[in-house]
């Protein structure tokens, strides 16, 4: 069975840093293309970031283009995404993906075809 965890979320200030996990079991972590979603309250969800299997191809939504990296260790079966320069409108619940289908920035932002973590919360307060 399919299992991701996200861990690391939490609250903090505007400006500050936080960095997001997402542990993995169940799959051939390294041959999936792993991403990372968000939902802010009466907000739809949106993508956030997205990264190939070699961790060489990565997408970012626009609003937190030059703020968030994306990596992975497929040693650890583990996504990471690095949080920095946070602003309040990125509080929202951040979801770790996993999908079989081959890295490309239009499908990043498809939320079907996809196994999902149940969410952390990351809270920003100006």
């Amino acid at each position: 069975r399919v299992q991701l965890v996200e861990s690391g979320g939490d609250s903090v200030q505007a400006g500050g840093s936080l960095r997001l996990s997402c542990t993995t079991s169940g799959l051939a972590f390294d041959e999936y293309t792993m991403g990372w979603f968000r939902q802010a309250p009466g907000k739809e969800r949106e993508a956030v970031s997205c990264i190939s299997w070699s961790g060489s191809s990565t997408y970012y939504a626009d609003s937190v283009k030059g703020r968030f990296t994306s990596s992975r260790d497929n040693a650890k079966n583990t996504l990471y995404l690095q949080m920095s320069r946070l602003k309040p409108e990125d509080t929202a619940i951040y979801y770790c993906t996993a999908s079989f289908v081959a890295f490309s920035p239009a499908y990043c932002t498809v939320s079907g075809d996809k196994y999902w973590g149940q969410g952390t919360q990351v809270t920003v307060s100006s």
